[in-house]
C-alpha cells in the first residue's frame, strides 16, 4: 500500500502525522524482513545453481574423457565431444542467471528516522520545561522560550528530511523492485533462448545419430550372435595337441616368424628361471616380459649361431642358442614344442643365409670382432686419481690457487659443471643454489675420472670469471674476501651465478663474429690427442687355450673379456684403407651457412664441435639451452657437435650441465649413434656409463650396434655387447642386485683411462658409412 506523507501536516505535529508516521515504519520494518529473507533465499539459489554447475562441468569432463578413450571409434568420438561442447556452452549461458535481483539500501531512512526521534524527544522535554517556568523568574521564562524556539526550528529540518527519505522510500520501492525482478526474468529468459537455439542447431545431428543407433543396435544383437557361436565351436574343440599348431612360417604379415612362451635360465649365478615371450623376427631372436616393453635381443644374427638339445640339466624340453659372444638355455613346455623351436631357429638361419647372401669373408670378420677388445700394451693401468694427486693437478692450473668468489688461497673443494675451485664456505653456498647452477666435489675427498680432471684443467677461476666477473668493475660492485660475513659472500654468490649480474652481453654483430669464428676455427687434428686419422682394426683376440666362448653364460663371457682384457693396439697390422674413406673429421666437411638468427644456442653449437671450453662456457652464461636443437641443421644438438668434433672433454662438460644424452637429431641419431659411427671409443664408454639408450635405432632402423658391426669395430662391439649383457644381469637378478659385475667395472674403466691417456689406442677404424637401399 502506498502512504504519502504531507510536507505541510509534518510541521504540525499532529495525531495524524504521528500516525502516519507510525504506519510509514512499521510498514519498512516489514518490507526490510521480508527483503532480507528474499537476499538469503537468492543466495541459496545462487549456491545450489553453482554446485549445479560444478557438478555438470565435472559430468562434462567425464564426457571428454569418454570420447579421448574412444578414438578407435569416429563415431563415438566425435558425437561425445560435440555433445560436450554444446553442454559446456549450456554451462556458459547458466551463469548469467547467478545474481541477487533485488539490492534495496534502507540506511538513508534509518539515519533520518533515528535523529527524528531524538530530536522529538528533545521538543517534548523543552515544551515541557517552557511549560514548567514561573511568571516570577523573568530569566527562566527567557531561557526556556529560547529553548523552545531553538528545538522547533531543529525539529522542523529534521522533520522535514524525515518525510522526505518517507516519500523517496515509498516511491524507489516500487521501481527498483520491479527493475531487480525484471532483470532477473530477462536473464532467465536469455538463458532458454540461448539454450534453444544452441539444441535447434543440434537437432539434425541427434536426428541423424538416432537413425546410425538403430542399425548400431541390429549390428551389435549380430555380432552377439556370431560370437556366441564361435565360442560354442571351440568349446567342441580337441586342445589335447594343441602345441602343434606352432609353425615357423617365413612368411607372416607381422615379420614374426614363430612367436610363443618359453621358460629362459638367467646368466646370474644362482641360475633362475623365468617364463618370456619369444619370437623370431627380422633375423633375430628376441623376448619380452610384457607388451608394452622393448624387445631383448638374445640373438643379434641368427646366422652366427647354432642350436642344440640339451640332455644333460634336470629339466625337460631343454634346447640352447649358441652364439659367437654368449649362449642362451631355453625349456618348452613339451617335446613337440621344443622340436618345433630348433627346427624353427634352423630354417630362420638358413632363410637369411639365402636372402641376404652375404659371403662368409664378412661374417668371420664380424664374430671375430664381436669379441675383441684393447690392452694397455702391459703398461700398468692408471685409476681413478683421488686425494692429493688430483688437488695438485687442479691448483697447478693458474687462478685455482685461490678461491674463485672469495679469493681464500689453497682451496680443496670444486664445482664440477662451472670449473673452478672453492673454498669450504663458497662451497657450501653452492651447493645451496642447486645442482641446475653447481654441482660441488671434494678435491681430497672423492674419486675424480680422467675425462672430469681434464674439464677441470681446460677451464678453471681466470676463465670463468672474466665470462661471470666481466663488468663487475663496470658496475662498482666489491668482490667478497675471505673472512668476510657469508651473507655477503652469498648475496655476491648469487648475483653472480643465479643473476648473473656482471656478465657483459654481447651486441648482434659481436655474437655474429663470435660465431662465424667459432664455425671456421682451425681443429688442429693432426696435433690432437683425442682424434687422430683412422687406422686399420687389429687381429681378432685369441682367447685362453680350451675356453669354449659359444657355451658361456652372459657372466662368464665378461669374465672371460676381463682376463683376455684388451689386446695390444701399439702395433696393428697394416691394411690397406678404403678408396671412400671419408675425412677424419666431420667438422671440416660442414660449410657455415648464414644462419636466421644469431643466438648464445647457436654459439654452443659450433663451441662445442671446435672443442673450445671457454666459448661454450660463455654460451651458457649467456642463457644458452644445453640440449638447443639447431633446426637448420638436421636438428642436431650441442651435444651431438661435440661428437663430431671428436672431443671426449667437450662432451663431459656438457653432460655436467644437464646435455640430454638421449637427444636424437633428425636422423633419429643420438650422440651414441655417432659416436659409434666416428669410431670415437672413448664418447661410446662415456655414453653408455651416462645412461644412453643403446637399443634406440634411427630411421633405418639401425641401432649402435648394428652400425659397430657392419663397421667392425670390436672395441665399440665389446663396450656394447658388455654393457647389454651387464645390463640383462642385473635385470635377471632382480631388484637386489649390484650396480653390476667387478669384471665388466674394470673393462669400462680400462676404456676409460686408455681413452684420455691412450686416446690414439682407440681411434684404430675408419668411420661407419651408413648403407642406403
Amino acid at each position: 500500500m502506498k502512504i504519502t506523507v504531507d510536507f505541510e501536516e509534518c510541521l504540525k505535529d499532529s495525531p495524524r502525522f504521528r500516525a502516519t508516521i507510525e504506519e510509514v515504519e512499521g510498514d519498512v520494518c516489514e518490507l526490510e524482513s521480508k527483503l532480507d529473507k528474499l537476499v538469503k533465499l537468492c543466495i541459496g539459489m545462487i549456491d545450489a545453481g553453482k554446485a549445479y554447475n560444478a557438478a555438470n562441468k565435472q559430468f562434462v569432463n567425464g564426457i571428454r574423457e569418454l570420447a579421448q578413450q574412444s578414438t578407435k571409434d569416429e563415431v563415438i568420438e566425435s558425437s561425445l565431444t560435440k555433445f560436450a561442447e554444446s553442454l559446456q556452452e549450456m554451462i556458459n549461458y547458466h551463469t548469467v542467471c547467478f545474481f541477487i535481483p533485488i539490492d534495496f539500501d534502507l540506511r538513508k531512512f534509518k539515519e533520518a528516522k533515528k535523529q527524528f526521534d531524538k530530536v522529538s524527544e528533545e521538543k517534548e522535554a523543552a515544551l515541557i520545561k517552557n511549560a514548567q517556568a514561573p511568571r516570577n523568574k523573568q530569566h527562566e521564562v527567557e531561557e526556556a522560550t529560547n529553548i523552545l524556539t531553538a528545538t522547533r526550528k531543529c525539529f522542523r529540518h529534521i522533520v522535514l528530511d524525515y518525510v522526505l527519505q518517507i516519500n523517496v522510500l515509498q516511491s524507489k520501492r516500487r521501481s527498483e523492485i520491479l527493475k531487480s525482478m525484471l532483470s532477473f526474468m530477462y536473464a532467465h529468459l536469455t538463458f532458454f533462448h540461448q539454450g534453444y537455439d544452441l539444441f535447434s542447431e543440434l537437432q539434425p545431428l541427434m536426428k541423424q545419430l538416432g537413425g546410425q543407433l538403430d542399425q548400431l543396435v541390429v549390428d551389435a544383437a549380430k555380432e552377439k550372435r556370431d560370437m556366441e557361436q564361435k565360442h560354442s565351436t571351440i568349446q567342441q574343440k580337441d586342445f589335447s595337441n594343441d602345441d602343434t599348431k606352432l609353425e615357423y612360417n617365413v612368411d607372416a604379415d607381422n615379420g614374426i616368424a614363430m612367436e610363443g612362451y618359453l621358460f629362459k635360465r638367467a646368466s646370474n649365478a644362482f641360475k633362475t628361471w623365468n617364463r618370456r615371450w619369444f619370437s623370431i623376427q627380422n633375423n633375430q631372436l628376441v623376448y619380452q616380459k610384457k607388451f608394452k616393453d622393448n624387445p631383448t635381443v638374445v640373438v643379434e644374427d641368427l646366422r652366427l649361431c647354432t642350436v642344440k638339445h640339451c640332455e644333460d640339466i634336470e629339466r625337460r624340453f631343454c634346447f640352447e642358442v649358441v652364439s659367437p659372444t654368449k649362449s642362451c638355455m631355453m625349456q618348452a613346455d613339451s617335446e613337440k614344442l621344443r622340436q618345433a623351436w630348433i627346427k624353427a631357429v634352423q630354417n630362420s638361419i638358413a632363410t637369411a643365409f639365402r636372402d641376404k647372401g652375404d659371403d662368409g669373408e664378412k661374417l668371420d670378420r664380424k664374430s671375430s670382432t664381436s669379441t675383441g677388445s684393447l690392452d694397455s700394451g702391459g703398461e700398468p693401468k692408471e685409476r681413478s686419481l683421488k686425494g692429493e694427486s688430483a688437488l695438485q693437478k687442479v691448483l697447478a692450473i693458474p687462478g685455482n690457487s685461490c678461491c674463485c668468489d672469495c679469493g681464500q688461497p689453497d682451496p680443496r673443494w670444486a664445482s664440477i659443471n662451472l670449473g673452478i675451485t672453492l673454498c669450504i664456505q663458497c662451497s657450501g653456498i653452492h651447493r645451496s643454489l642447486g645442482v641446475h647452477f653447481s654441482k660441488v666435489r671434494s678435491l681430497t675427498l672423492d674419486t675424480w675420472e680422467p675425462e672430469l680432471l681434464k674439464l677441470m684443467c681446460e677451464l678453471g677461476n681466470r676463465v670463468i670469471n672474466q665470462i661471470y666477473e666481466a663488468r663487475r668493475e663496470e658496475l662498482g660492485a666489491r668482490k667478497p674476501q675471505s673472512g668476510d660475513p657469508r651473507h655477503e659472500v652469498e648475496a655476491y654468490i648469487k648475483a653472480k651465478y643465479v643473476d648473473r649480474r656482471f656478465i657483459r652481453r654481447p651486441s648482434d654483430e659481436e655474437l655474429r663474429t663470435k660465431v662465424v669464428s667459432l664455425s671456421k676455427q682451425e681443429k688442429r687434428l693432426s696435433s690432437s690427442s683425442e682424434h687422430l686419422p683412422p687406422r686399420a682394426p687389429p687381429p681378432t683376440p685369441k682367447l685362453r687355450p680350451g675356453s669354449n666362448v659359444s657355451g658361456q653364460s652372459g657372466q662368464e663371457m665378461v669374465k672371460t673379456l676381463g682376463e683376455t682384457k684388451i689386446h695390444n693396439a701399439a702395433e696393428p697390422p697394416p691394411m690397406p684403407m678404403p678408396a671412400t674413406l671419408p675425412p677424419p673429421s666431420p667438422c671440416k666437411e660442414m660449410a657455415f651457412y648464414e644462419p636466421k638468427e644469431y643466438s648464445p644456442g647457436l654459439q654452443l653449437f659450433w663451441a662445442s664441435c671446435a672443442r673450445s671450453l671457454p666459448d661454450m662456457a660463455e654460451a651458457l652464461a649467456h642463457g644458452a639451452e644445453v640440449n638447443w636443437v639447431n633446426t637448420e641443421d638436421e636438428k642436431r644438438t650441442p651435444l651431438i657437435m661435440a661428437v663430431q668434433g671428436g672431443s671426449l672433454v667437450t662432451c663431459e662438460f656438457l653432460l655436467q650441465n644437464a646435455a640430454n644424452v638421449n637427444q636424437q637429431d633428425a636422423q633419429g641419431r643420438g650422440p651414441l649413434h655417432h659416436a659409434t659411427m666416428l669410431g670415437h671409443t672413448g664418447q661410446v664408454c662415456l655414453f653408455l656409463k651416462r645412461g644412453a639408450n643403446q637399443n634406440a635405432a634411427d630411421i633405418d632402423e639401425k641401432t649402435p650396434l648394428a652400425m659397430a658391426v657392419e663397421a667392425a669395430n670390436a672395441d665399440i662391439v665389446t663396450l656394447l655387447r658388455l654393457a647389454k649383457m651387464n645390463e640383462e644381469m642385473r635385470e635377471a637378478e632382480g631388484p637386489y642386485s649390484q650396480s653390476g659385475d667387478e669384471t665388466y667395472q674394470d673393462i669400462f674403466q680400462d676404456f676409460t683411462h686408455m681413452a684420455s691417456n691412450d686416446p690414439e689406442k682407440l681411434n684404430r677404424y675408419q668411420q661407419y658409412e651408413p648403407q642406403r637401399p
